[in-house]
C-alpha cells in the first residue's frame, strides 16, 4: 500500500495548533474579541509587616466592587457598567470593555484578615493585608556545620 506524503501536512498541523492558542486565550489577528473576561491588573509587595496589594480598576464606582479578603486570598468581583447615551443618530466606537469580572489573587503568607485596610482612588485599590504575628517572623536557621566522620 502507497501512502503519499503531503509535505504542508506538517504546517496545517502548525497552523491548527496556532489558531488554537488564539482561540483559547481569546486573540484573534491581534484584535481583542468583544466577550472576553477582563481580569484587572494587580501588584503585590510583601514586606516583613504586611502585605501591599494594589488592583487597578479603572472606570469602576466602588459601590460597584466586591471585595472578600480570606487569611490566603482576596476575591474581587465587580461590574464596569456601560452608560447609554439618548442619541441614536450617530455612532461611537468604543474600545472600553464593560460588564463583569472576578478575580482571584492567592497571597504569599497568611494575613489577619480582619485588619485589612483600604484605600479606592482614581481608579485603584490599595489594600493592606497585615501579617499573622506567626508569619513576620519566619525565619529558619540552616545549620551549615559539617558532620563529623
Amino acid at each position: 500500500m502507497l501512502v503519499s506524503y503531503n509535505p504542508w501536512q506538517e504546517f496545517n498541523t502548525l497552523q491548527r495548533q496556532i489558531d488554537r492558542l488564539f482561540e483559547d486565550t481569546k486573540v484573534s489577528s491581534g484584535l481583542v474579541e468583544r466577550d472576553v473576561v477582563r481580569v484587572p491588573a494587580a501588584e503585590l509587595q510583601e514586606t516583613e509587616e504586611a502585605i501591599h496589594l494594589r488592583i487597578e480598576l479603572p472606570g469602576i464606582e466602588s459601590k460597584d466592587l466586591d471585595v472578600q479578603v480570606t487569611e490566603k486570598a482576596v476575591y474581587v468581583s465587580g461590574e464596569r457598567k456601560q452608560e447609554r447615551k439618548t442619541n441614536e443618530k450617530s455612532f461611537t466606537k468604543s474600545e472600553f470593555h464593560y460588564g463583569k469580572f472576578q478575580r482571584l489573587i492567592p497571597l504569599p503568607a497568611q494575613i489577619q484578615n480582619t485588619k485589612v485596610t483600604a484605600e479606592y482612588k482614581d481608579g485603584v485599590l490599595n489594600l493592606t493585608l497585615p501579617k499573622l504575628e506567626k508569619e513576620k517572623h519566619k525565619v529558619v536557621k540552616i545549620n551549615l556545620e559539617q558532620p563529623t566522620a
